[in-house]
């Protein structure tokens, strides 16, 4: 990266997460009383509801299955003999623009988080039947092929097709990877004294689209070009890939736990670690980070940055001991990266401090940036 913002090395700024003045927002959720239902918003499931789907529906009979369908793990686990195949699927809907380049990285993201190699990919293109032409193909292939030649990932399969009722592109990712057995790693081996660590900050995704998408708007508020500009280019820096970061933790201490803040922000990530792990979390918001981007385009459009799409950010997990070592071996390589909090005992809950004050963890029941594109 050419810059280096809000981390705790030395000499850097910090920008800390200010306090909600709403610690939860539950209006939009379905609520069934009588006749009475409400839709859900776009955006993840909330995660009691998704809990009770996955535990009722997904129970599997095959024995090769390590790890299944569950909240707070990225992927699946299936054992192939000598190692683990690690798959997993995620859809791009927000993104227009590269939109290739974020199914690959986002994809990737949740085979490393598991301690894993991203190894084949294959795509489901859903394309909107009024404004599909053979350019707009060839510049979505172009960057799958781009992407995946970055990261030595194999397109190896998919499927494509012009579908009613789309007003903009959608990519449905499979990514398959594998890792030896013995270097496995599971959200639900959080556990209680271990170290929650960040990288990069809050809200990296959710910079570059809303710079690729807003455009005229930013500039309409008077938002200089040249930072509009940078904000575009947060794609690619400081990039939606989190798997040099997770290379570098592995390689320096065991890690307990990895996982990838997407819709739903940091927050919602850190809730989505603690259920895996049945643990609670104390979040210090005085070490938490955001460039000063990110935080003037949510300050613009209202949104709290620890509730937006945040891809290129990695939660983990790390007992006491390896804690500093591995926040420093990160930031050695030129990434943010910085402790922000502890786990804890479940019954302590999911907390977070700010000036000897401690709230709650906040909910988003969607994630805070389809506000500005409702």
């Amino acid at each position: 990266m050419s810059h280096v913002y809000g981390s705790q090395v030395s000499g850097l700024k910090q920008n800390p997460h200010r306090p909600l003045e709403s610690e939860s927002r539950l209006g939009d959720l379905r609520l069934t009383t009588g006749d009475l239902k409400m839709p859900f918003p776009p955006g993840k499931l909330p995660l009691d509801i998704l809990d009770r789907l996955l535990s009722s529906h997904t129970t599997h009979q095959d024995a090769r299955v390590v790890v299944g369908a569950r909240v707070g793990e990225d992927a699946a686990v299936i054992d192939f003999g000598d190692r683990y195949l690690i798959a997993k699927t995620d859809p791009i809907t927000f993104a227009t623009n590269e939109i290739g380049h974020y199914a690959i990285h986002v994809n990737a993201n949740d085979i490393a988080t598991m301690g894993a190699v991203p190894r084949w990919f294959l795509a489901t293109l859903l394309l909107p039947e009024t404004n599909t032409d053979e350019a707009l193909i060839e510049t979505i292939f172009a960057s799958l092929h781009k992407a995946a030649q970055e990261i030595g990932v194999a397109i190896c399969g998919g499927h494509t097709e012009i579908t009613v009722g789309l007003d903009r592109p959608i990519i449905v990712g499979q990514m398959l990877g594998e890792v030896a057995k013995e270097n496995l790693i599971q959200s639900a081996n959080l556990k209680p004294n271990d170290y929650i660590l960040l990288t990069k900050g809050l809200g990296i995704e959710a910079t570059a689209i809303i710079a690729n998408e807003k455009k005229e708007a930013l500039k309409t508020a008077g938002i200089p070009s040249h930072m509009i500009e940078k904000a575009v280019n947060y794609l690619h820096n400081p990039g939606i890939s989190i798997l040099k970061e997770a290379q570098i933790a592995c390689q320096t201490a065991p890690i307990k736990a990895m996982h990838d803040p997407t819709e739903g922000g940091v927050a919602t990530a850190l809730r989505e670690m603690a259920q895996a792990a049945d643990v609670g979390l104390s979040i210090d918001s005085e070490t938490l980070f955001i460039s000063p981007e990110t935080q003037q385009l949510c300050d613009l459009f209202k949104l709290d940055p620890l509730g937006v799409i945040s891809s290129g950010a990695l939660l983990m997990g790390v007992s006491e001991p390896d804690a500093q070592a591995v926040c420093q071996a990160i930031q050695q390589a030129g990434i943010p990266c910085a402790i922000i909090g502890q786990a804890k005992e479940k019954s302590f809950g999911l907390k977070m401090t700010h000036d000897n004050t401690v709230t709650n963890l906040p909910i988003f029941d969607r994630d805070e940036i389809g506000k500005i594109f409702a």
